[in-house]
């Protein structure tokens, strides 16, 4: 039997040099083979083709001012822009009550501003919330205000897409994180309806959703009970975001080891105090990146509720093209509404990285 000394080192390990930083210039990059060379040659013949035309549409052959009769055999008609950019953003809103849309889109922005900062994170931030989604509602509808009063039919626009966004991930949320509660419970009952409401909900598409919330809704409900277009396109698209978040958050819950709860239990924290501190907060941070899309997917889906008669932001620009005083530019149009839509998630998925980072802060090793 071999001595224990015959398996140790007796001598040091000599000193290996650290290995060099490899830096792949540009040059590399873009010619380091033969497939990364003929790409670069091909995305440049195809850059050489399409600037110089792309150039002379939105620049040089555009129209920056005048009517429609200037716009047709031109570049882009930008000048169409300029004349509808109201109605795009607006919708049908009266014209001369557009002031209360505009109004209520500048009270969502300095409300999302405001809760940017984590200093901000307050009860009273939740409540500026409140006041801000109650007050635009109001505003909008005009009636308890002593202002004219405008029917949910005829709003549109950018004012649509950010309350039925803002609405149903407010009311959607909650009901989510009760949702994967219950799927998770020991409580047969209970996890079988939340099974069952989301996995009919995940099962069927948003758009028929929609359809059901117009047509079939309003023959279940009494005689003299109703719903305005408004309030159907929110129920459905709270479902939605709902049942979508539930297994978001379930997710974030089920990544958590037990040790976690019976750590709390322990140091005599009750079941809904464990939830509140413990659990989910870390659940909430492990989901980041899944809520974060689930919040993206909201609000391009709220472009669906055409079909109950409202029209949101692309419907609003739809609806400008039918001018027959104009060549229809439906390019500009779209890059319009695109460029809102891409600011508005862009900006969610930058503070959602950042949030992520932040949070990850006392957590890294």
């Amino acid at each position: 039997m071999m001595p224990v000394e015959a398996f140790l080192r007796q001598d040091a390990e000599a000193v290996r040099p650290a290995p060099a930083l490899v830096k792949r210039g540009w040059r590399k990059l873009l010619f380091g083979d033969v497939a990364s060379s003929l790409l670069t040659v091909l995305i440049s013949l195809c850059a050489l083709w399409a600037v110089p035309r792309v150039l002379d549409w939105a620049v040089f052959d555009a129209v920056w001012r005048g009517n429609g009769q200037a716009c047709f055999d031109a570049g882009a008609c930008w000048a169409f822009l300029g004349a509808k950019w109201p109605l795009i953003l607006f919708g049908i809103y009266p014209p001369d009550q557009q002031w209360r849309p505009i109004v209520v889109v500048l009270a969502f922005l300095a409300i999302t501003l405001w809760s940017l900062p984590e200093r901000n994170w307050t009860r009273a931030t939740a409540t500026g919330w409140l006041v801000v989604i109650v007050s635009s509602l109001l505003l909008m509808g005009g009636d308890t205000l002593g202002l004219q009063p405008v029917p949910t039919g005829d709003w549109g626009g950018l004012p649509i897409t950010i309350l039925l966004t803002v609405l149903s991930l407010t009311i959607g949320f909650p009901f989510g994180i009760l949702l994967a509660l219950g799927r998770r419970s020991e409580d047969r009952m209970m996890r079988w309806l939340s099974v069952g409401f989301i996995e009919i909900v995940r099962g069927l598409p948003l758009l028929t959703m929609l359809f059901i919330a117009a047509i079939l809704l309003p023959l279940m409900l009494p005689d003299g009970v109703t719903f305005d277009n408004l309030s159907r396109a929110l129920v459905a698209l709270t479902f939605y975001s709902a049942a979508y978040l539930a297994e978001v958050i379930r997710g974030g819950l089920q990544s958590l080891p037990k040790g976690q709860e019976e750590a709390a239990r322990a140091l005599g924290l009750g079941r809904l105090a464990t939830l509140r501190f413990i659990i989910l907060p870390q659940a909430i941070h492990a989901v980041i990146p899944p809520l974060t899309n689930t919040v993206v997917v909201v609000v391009k889906n709220t472009s669906l509720v055409l079909v109950v008669g409202l029209f949101d932001l692309l419907s609003a620009g739809r609806s400008a093209l039918t001018d027959p005083d104009w060549p229809s530019p439906y390019i500009e149009t779209y890059i319009l509404v695109g460029f809102v839509y891409f600011v508005i998630c862009f900006g969610i998925s930058r503070y959602s990285l950042w949030l992520e980072h932040k949070l990850s802060a006392g957590v890294q090793r």
